[in-house]
């Protein structure tokens, strides 16, 4: 395939979108996308087949000073929010499944610890992890409560000065290997929402009571390793409370401020399958002619790159808004829900259009639309983001 990154890039930027990007965001963009490119793509596959989390690349990673996106102070960048997009959005053009640590270690781990810590916290724990000397996670989740996150059922009971937790948690990126893991729990004695710090020991044990099993048989993030963890009478210190966090309310700063990851990460996925698609159109030849001088492959990429720059001028006016503001849920909602179902198309119509080599890892295709059911379900699927969108058009909500 002999087109150059640019040349598709720019196919792939159509309306020139990037040609606005300030001389800041464009260096973050090119320093991952080159990361991206040259050590991300040509290891993740055996990473992805095998089901193993490539640590080899951390510290690279580490060297990108991108940890940490909009966080200012102690380490990290305090990036614009598009600038935060474009991180994802080029990460996933290579891997959804780094792309997901960065989303679960720099913007859920590190974004809650700078909402919801204190300042001796805050000193405490974000400088480690924003130079990866430290893996964050972030355990909200739980079997019975998905979509349903304010019905916590892991409790946590203040004996003496330790606080005792019990619970179980699962789909924790990370969760099994974290050095740093913001855990939520129910407090019995108020009933409110509070948020813990579980941390290894110098040993590098969790503490005792803190039961991880990595989750197998996935079909789609195969290289990011997600934890099933139950949770038996762990006991951590008093101090790791977080001292701002006092309720759910507190636990959606932290998810509002961390909105918009899935969607640009969309973009990214739906970018690469649109690339290799139109490269694959204009190099595989088929009755004696390239398959790309076909009319139907023509309208079918011509239709695949109209969804990705309606995908593309959603989420630039989405940081727009977030940096001043004035994003809401609802229009976070309706950019996520947007996005998935695009991107999902895109990467499936490329698939089609790659035919049996589409099916081959070698061809990164079907690693991106597997990863992109994924990306479709977190964060809300596309009918629980239709919920919200739909309560903010009638005033009526329908979770029953």
């Amino acid at each position: 395939m002999s087109t150059s990154t640019t040349d598709r890039t720019a196919t792939s930027d159509y309306f020139r979108l990037d040609e606005d990007l300030t001389p800041e965001e464009i260096a973050i963009r090119d320093r991952v996308r080159d990361f991206a490119e040259n050590r991300v793509l040509p290891v993740i596959n055996g990473y992805w087949e095998q089901a193993e989390f490539p640590y080899e690349l951390l510290p690279g990673l580490a060297e990108l000073g991108i940890i940490g996106t909009t966080i200012q102070g102690y380490g990290c960048p305090g990036m614009s929010r598009k600038a935060a997009g474009l991180v994802a959005r080029e990460m996933a053009r290579a891997d959804g499944s780094l792309n997901t640590f960065l989303g679960v270690h720099s913007n859920l781990c590190m974004g809650a610890l700078n909402l919801l810590g204190s300042e001796d916290q805050k000193q405490r724990w974000l400088p480690a992890l924003a130079r990866i000397e430290k893996t964050g996670a972030f355990a909200l989740t739980e079997p019975d409560h998905g979509s349903d996150s304010v019905a916590l059922d892991t409790s946590v009971r203040l004996e003496g000065d330790h606080w005792v937790l019990n619970g179980h948690k699962r789909w924790i990126g990370n969760g099994h290997a974290a050095e740093v893991i913001v855990l939520f729990a129910r407090n019995t004695a108020n009933g409110q929402v509070n948020a813990f710090v579980v941390e290894k020991d110098d040993d590098g044990n969790h503490p005792a009571g803190y039961l991880p099993t990595v989750i197998t048989g996935k079909v789609g993030k195969r290289a990011i390793l997600q934890a099933d963890i139950v949770i038996e009478d762990m006991r951590i210190p008093a101090a790791n409370r977080l001292e701002h966090c006092d309720s759910f309310r507190d636990v959606s700063r932290v998810l509002q401020a961390t909105r918009g990851g899935a969607s640009w990460e969309a973009v990214g996925h739906a970018m690469a399958a649109f690339e290799i698609a139109s490269e694959y159109a204009r190099t595989r030849h088929q009755f004696g002619n390239p398959i790309g001088s076909y009319q139907l492959v023509q309208n079918k990429l011509a239709n695949m790159l109209s969804e990705l720059t309606t995908m593309q001028l959603l989420c630039d006016r989405m940081a727009e808004l977030a940096d001043r503001g004035q994003l809401t849920n609802a229009q976070a909602s309706l950019v996520k829900m947007a996005t998935s179902q695009k991107a999902k198309w895109i990467c499936n119509e490329a698939r089609d259009m790659l035919g049996g080599n589409g099916l081959l890892l070698e061809n990164h295709i079907s690693r991106h639309m597997t990863d992109m059911e994924v990306v479709s379900t977190y964060e809300g699927t596309d009918s629980i983001q239709s919920l919200l969108v739909g309560r903010d058009i009638t005033g009526m909500s329908a979770f029953k």
